[in-house]
């Protein structure tokens, strides 16, 4: 926890310290294109009293070899220690959000989302098999508390909780389990199976050509689940500069810092032998991932289509480090629609 922090907040200082200042003559604004941050950071932007906005993403996720520390490491060599070695694991994800401001300083967010997984394996023996689990993940709510809104520059605190709705109890058949459904590893469950709070920050600043900004954010999982374990604590920090290129379309580049802790507390040993896979073993959950991800963010034309955005990110990983042996991530894509509604009761636009 306190290794989290500790890189959390030097994260989140080097990102204020290397955004773009404000402009204090120029007025910050939701209506362009960099109005919104990449579709890959949530929660980035509040709403005036009344508007309210609807989101959808979908986030496909591409893990393909094992990595221990920063050193790749073949199946065989992971073979060596364990009876089965994972391959590869895609990972699709559906989330809808809704966004609803009761006043000009707090802003109301609620998402769900919908997991569908596979991961690939081979055995010592060179047989190979799938394992897969689908289903809804946890729901996030979330509170974003205004603290500064002068001139180009808006600075908002996070106050998020997630509720365990996803299952931790996915269950599939493997070589081992003579035709019967077994328990999944961590890795292959929908959620977490406690209660997080998802505290953070967020800085935007805009100025006519270009928008820019910083988040911090951490989860930490109240106690342990109904199997006896929880996902370790984990820390994201990142900023990003946008480029406005006319009134509907804006690109931008983003640092991202990822760290997360390794599993706290032990699923039932029945189900986890520590020798038969990595995924099953606790202390080779962590880990340390960079990314730098290109986006574009496209507001639609026309009055009929107002309020509309569709936006796209691909996440390009540069550095990672695991406890491993441990899937590495190859790549990300995020794209998303949102549609901002106007004010249902007085209030007016942040424009």
């Amino acid at each position: 926890m306190h290794h989290l922090l500790r890189h959390g907040a030097g994260a989140l200082a080097l990102a204020l310290l290397t955004a773009v200042p404000a402009q204090a003559q120029y007025e910050w604004t939701s209506s362009r294109p960099d109005g919104h941050a990449p579709i890959g950071v949530m929660g980035d932007h509040t709403h005036a009293a009344g508007e309210f906005m609807l989101s959808y993403r979908f986030m496909h996720m591409a893990m393909d070899g094992n990595r221990t520390d920063t050193e790749e490491v073949s199946s065989d060599q992971v073979l060596e220690n364990f009876m089965v070695s994972p391959l590869n694991m895609p990972m699709d994800m559906h989330m809808v959000g809704v966004m609803f401001a009761p006043t000009d300083r707090v802003t109301l967010m609620l998402m769900g989302n919908y997991i569908s997984q596979s991961m690939d394996h081979v055995t010592r023996m060179g047989g190979m098999f799938t394992t897969e689990s689908s289903g809804l993940g946890d729901t996030n709510l979330e509170a974003m508390v205004g603290i500064k809104r002068e001139g180009a520059t808006r600075v908002h605190l996070n106050l998020g909780l997630s509720l365990p709705t996803g299952s931790t109890e996915q269950q599939d058949v493997t070589p081992a389990s003579n035709g019967n459904e077994v328990q999944l590893p961590y890795p292959m469950q929908l959620g977490s199976g406690t209660v997080d709070l998802r505290p953070g920050i967020t800085y935007l600043g805009m100025s006519e050509g270009f928008s820019w900004g910083a988040q911090a954010r951490w989860d930490l999982p109240l106690g342990e689940n109904d199997r006896n374990w929880a996902p370790g604590s984990s820390f994201m920090g990142t900023t990003w500069v946008a480029a406005r290129l006319n009134d509907l379309f804006s690109i931008s580049g983003r640092v991202a810092y990822h760290s997360w802790a390794d599993v706290q507390g032990e699923d039932d040993p029945a189900f986890m032998n520590p020798m038969m896979v990595p995924t099953v073993r606790r202390d080779l959950r962590g880990g340390t991932r960079v990314d730098v991800p290109l986006g574009i963010n496209f507001s639609l034309p026309g009055e009929a289509l107002a309020g509309h955005r569709l936006l796209a990110e691909v996440n390009l990983p540069v550095y990672q480090r695991l406890d491993g042996p441990q899937l590495e991530t190859d790549w990300m894509l995020t794209l998303g629609w949102q549609k901002s509604f106007a004010p249902i009761f007085g209030g007016g636009h942040d424009h």
